[in-house]
């Protein structure tokens, strides 16, 4: 076993749509038997309620049940989460070791907070300190289309080490339902941290028939 492989990812969530994809990660992170950080922003629970009319709740021993029954896992893994506004908490410093942090989904305003080295609640603190520290830092976009303002920022990011990885499903693995689509993003995304414990049709390559 590596040094990292007890480290705990932290799982940032953020005010954009698609918290679908925050929940079928945690699913597959759980069943994995891995150890979870997980920061929801106040944006988030507001698009949260908006998506699944579902109330979110502020307590993190109430979040972490809450999150548990979202992913269909009750008793696998190790499950920590956190206030926003505890900027003290231990995933917003260095010192604390982590396999580094994912931010699924990502609004375009933290995405230009991060690129502008704001820090104001424990999401953004927590991701700045993950590229100080040069650890893997994954951002997931979930906006479309693009305006020059947000692929200047999302480029700040990459030029400061951050890996930018779309909220874009792929069909080359015949996928037959909604969560095999975000399955497929969620495997990539899990991929930048070394992490295989998605089910996935992986690519192969075309079969090499000869021509007649």
């Amino acid at each position: 076993m590596s040094s990292t492989d007890s480290l705990p990812l932290v799982l940032g969530v953020s005010g954009a749509s698609g918290m679908i994809y925050a929940v079928r990660a945690l699913r597959h992170l759980l069943l994995a038997d891995l150890a979870v950080d997980l920061v929801a922003s106040r944006a988030a629970a507001e698009v949260w309620r908006s998506e699944s009319q579902i109330p979110f709740p502020s307590a993190p021993e109430l979040q972490e049940k809450f999150w548990r029954e979202q992913a269909g896992v009750p008793d696998r893994g190790h499950l920590v989460c956190h206030r926003s506004s505890n900027v003290g908490a231990r995933i917003a410093s260095g010192s604390f070791r982590t396999r580094g942090m994912v931010i699924l989904p990502c609004s375009m305003s933290t995405v230009g907070k991060l690129a502008s080295g704001v820090g104001s609640d424990l999401l953004e603190r927590s991701a700045d300190v993950h590229l100080k520290e040069g650890r893997c830092l994954a951002v997931v976009p979930r906006e479309t289309p693009f305006n020059l303002i947000h692929l200047r920022n999302l480029t700040t990011l990459a030029e400061a080490g951050a890996r930018i990885v779309p909220a874009i499903p792929a069909w080359y693995h015949q996928p037959q339902t909604i969560d095999d689509l975000v399955d497929f993003v969620v495997a990539r995304v899990l991929d930048c941290f070394g992490l295989d414990c998605v089910p996935l049709n992986r690519w192969q390559g075309n079969v090499d028939l000869a021509e007649d």
